[in-house]
């Protein structure tokens, strides 16, 4: 699952960042720049943690976890900061004609749904197995940006495609458990649950007025500050 996921950012960041000289790919901004190296890194982590574990080095995880919870909480702050930002410029995929203030919903979904799962799978730690299920679910729930920039243009046209193959992975991780368990381990179900809703529910709210006044207001709260 770890390659498969680093496969879905490489393919999705290929031509924009990491095959244009990363340091040097044209991003629209330094903190664009500083939001692609940080959740890089979280991907590059998510592989060492696992080939830590392999290897016997408990310890060693267990140490480099700290690191991973700074990580996350910087990933969060960026993720939000990066989003404001990208909203401010009046960013939205390329040929889904989503209003920008609707589609600032789905970065800020994806982070808080990444902070919720993170959270619960660090305060779960003492369980391996629910632990490393629960982080791998968190780290789904960042998948968005890079599948919607994998070179497939049914995904750019109809954006819920993006959510349906982040099930996909999440499905892989149930049949994972039926395989090996004869059941759905419950960090699986309940973790899973949490993601699936919060796929179904970030575009609909991000169509509301409420959220439209709430992106208004924050927006007014970001020119202020730039």
């Amino acid at each position: 699952m770890a390659f498969a996921i680093v496969a879905a950012v490489f393919v999705g960041f290929a031509r924009t960042y990491f095959l244009a000289g990363v340091f040097h790919a044209k991003l629209p901004s330094p903190l664009v720049h500083v939001h692609a190296v940080v959740f890089s890194s979280w991907i590059i982590f998510l592989l060492v943690q696992i080939w830590l574990v392999s290897a016997g080095r408990l310890g060693w995880h267990r140490q480099l976890g700290m690191f991973g919870a700074a990580l996350a909480f910087t990933m969060v702050v960026l993720g939000l900061l990066t989003a404001t930002e990208s909203f401010a410029r009046g960013f939205s995929p390329p040929g889904s004609r989503i209003p920008p203030a609707t589609f600032y919903a789905i970065p800020v979904f994806e982070v808080l749904t990444f902070c919720v799962l993170f959270v619960a799978g660090f305060i779960m730690r003492v369980d391996g197995a629910a632990h490393k299920r629960l982080m791998l679910i968190a780290t789904f729930s960042l998948l968005g940006p890079p599948i919607n920039r994998w070179p497939v243009s049914i995904i750019h046209r109809i954006p819920p495609l993006t959510s349906l193959v982040i099930v996909l992975f999440l499905s892989f991780l149930a049949f994972f458990d039926l395989w090996t368990r004869r059941r759905i381990h419950r960090a699986t179900a309940i973790g899973g649950s949490f993601l699936i809703i919060s796929q179904l529910l970030m575009f609909p709210i991000g169509q509301s007025h409420p959220w439209h006044l709430f992106a208004d207001w924050v927006l007014k709260l970001w020119s202020r500050a730039v």
